[in-house]
């Protein structure tokens, strides 16, 4: 009697263990843990956790991929673009953006598709491609009216009527912001964006006086000048409307009043060019000066913090590929496990049934040692797929060494391309400041009755010697070939015919600046550069199906 309590007791054991085993599995395989990770991955993305939000987002993916959840796949993917376009990566953003809206065509209809849609196009106009923003703006805009859709119609709308407005179709802008009101009218700080591009409209079709009294009539009423930098806009607009309307003292008083506010680094530079463009028409060309240099620190500013983004950025990327390679460690971990707990559970029933089998018939001892054969090569079975796991895992060691490899390439890659960007900088701004100080000396030199002043003379020759002469370029050359170390003399190499004039031209093509900059910093014309370019070319016997960049890229 007590064999057999015994016995009942270890069966209930044995079956215990094995629905716990099975329920583990299935409860990180529901909907609802899909959904609790993509929460999870977008209140850390808001909160500026982007390797935790990608991670989180990643496994939500992965997940709803294989059980075809449609809709948790979109919003996973789509929030993972959204995190690279928050870290200024908008090249992967794209990737992922895509990928979102195929999901939305082919599974889920156009109340995703057009969220999408617009997604991508602000993503297009902070790149400047205004076309293509344009196009899918406009896609986005059709849908939600072909389906009725209020809310999205009047933000839509308001985002076209903007980016007319940075393509300087002031008409087009109007139409489309005047569509927006009607649809708005239940979310005021939307309506409030609205109108702040019904204001800068107004300035952009020479109506100073009408706009910057919308803007200080916004500044008084806005519930919240902090929601999208509304304030700040609002701002940036009364400065322009004063200095639109030649009213210097009030433009720098507006602009002063901005910068205590403490815009960001981009505003900022909007606003120094502003100041130094109303101290220079007012003839305070020292304060001018100064907010001319001030541009170039938020130029430089600029470029670090996006340095330090694209660093996070591929931090978060190695992370990520990490965080996959664990994954798949861990697969092999619990498949290996699992076959364990298998072999055990095996092990346990083996045991039972030897039992049962001794208390039923002791003459069974011969079937006894067949099974302990039976489980003696199973545990040889089960080495061997230790073997194979600790291989496995070797060869995901491996991998993670060379893509953290591939990492480390592109950040230099990265580097050299800050650095060439902040030479870039530096250039056009001597080429700016040497332009701005030399207008000044010409315009005070026409003055005839100043001509004898002595004093005037000395502070025209402190002005002159503000002029920066060849050592400039000499002091850029040196740092030019420390970003591209051997470049120079590569191209003297191949190509020994080029003078000095030449060599310095073709500097600044391969740091892709436009014909407009370059003709700038050289002072000469657009269309002389051009002509110099071809001329540069033809000496160099290029093919004309290449252009003199494409080449220089790859010397």
């Amino acid at each position: 009697m007590n064999i057999r309590v015994t016995i009942f007791r270890k069966k209930t054991v044995f079956a215990a263990l094995l629905c716990l085993f099975l329920w583990l599995p299935l409860r990180a395989n529901t909907i609802q843990y899909c959904d609790s990770l993509i929460k999870k991955g977008i209140d850390a993305m808001w909160e500026k956790q982007h390797v935790k939000s990608l991670e989180l987002l990643t496994e939500a993916r992965n997940l709803a991929e294989k059980n075809k959840w449609h809709k948790q796949q979109f919003l996973a993917t789509n929030n993972i673009g959204a995190n690279y376009y928050t870290v200024l990566e908008y090249g992967e953003a794209l990737h992922y953006y895509l990928e979102s809206y195929n999901i939305a065509l082919k599974e889920l209809g156009p109340k995703y598709e057009m969220v999408v849609l617009n997604n991508i196009a602000i993503l297009y106009s902070k790149e400047k491609n205004y076309i293509k923003a344009k196009e899918y703006f406009k896609k986005a805009y059709d849908i939600a009216r072909e389906n009725k859709d209020d809310a999205k119609i009047g933000m839509y709308a308001m985002n076209l009527g903007n980016l007319a407005n940075e393509m300087n179709s002031p008409a087009e802008a109007r139409a489309y912001i005047l569509e927006s009101f009607p649809y708005l009218k239940s979310d005021p700080q939307m309506l409030v964006l609205a109108q702040v591009g019904l204001a800068d409209n107004d300035l952009l079709q020479g109506n100073a006086r009408q706009a910057r009294e919308k803007a200080m009539s916004l500044y008084k009423t806005a519930p919240n000048l902090n929601f999208n930098e509304i304030g700040t806009s609002l701002m940036l607009i009364i400065t322009k409307s004063y200095l639109h309307e030649n009213n210097y003292a009030m433009a720098i008083e507006s602009g002063l009043r901005l910068l205590k506010t403490q815009p960001n680094a981009d505003n900022r530079k909007k606003l120094f060019g502003l100041l130094s463009k109303a101290y220079t028409q007012s003839g305070n060309y020292t304060e001018a000066l100064h907010y001319k240099d001030s541009v170039v620190s938020a130029i430089e500013e600029l470029e670090e913090t996006k340095n330090r983004i694209l660093l996070s950025s591929n931090e978060a990327r190695f992370r990520i590929q990490d965080y996959k390679n664990q994954l798949a460690i861990n697969k092999e971990k619990s498949l290996a496990e699992r076959s364990l707990f298998y072999f055990i559970i095996g092990g346990i029933v083996a045991v039972v049934a030897i039992v049962l089998l001794i208390v039923r018939n002791i003459s069974v001892k011969l079937r006894q040692k067949n099974l302990i054969a039976e489980q003696n090569e199973k545990v040889i079975a089960l080495e061997l797929e230790k073997e194979k796991n600790e291989n496995l895992l070797l060869e995901k060691q491996i991998r993670e060494k060379e893509t953290q490899a591939l990492l480390e390439q592109e950040r230099l890659r990265n580097e050299i391309e800050a650095r060439n960007r902040k030479l870039s900088a530096k250039a056009l701004y001597l080429s700016g400041r040497n332009e701005l100080i030399e207008e000044v000396i010409a315009s005070l030199s026409q003055v005839p009755a100043l001509a004898g002043d002595r004093s005037l003379s000395g502070h025209i020759k402190t002005l002159k010697s503000h002029l920066k002469t060849d050592h400039e370029w000499d002091s850029f050359i040196t740092h030019f070939e420390e970003v591209n170390h051997g470049f120079l003399n590569r191209l003297k190499n191949l190509h020994p015919s080029l003078n000095a004039n030449d060599v310095r031209f073709i500097s600044y093509v391969y740091m892709n600046l436009s014909t407009k900059e370059i003709s700038s910093m050289l002072n000469i014309t657009p269309e002389a550069c051009r002509k110099r370019k071809e001329r540069i070319a033809a000496k160099m016997e290029l093919p004309e199906d290449v252009s003199l960049y494409d080449y220089l890229s790859n010397v």
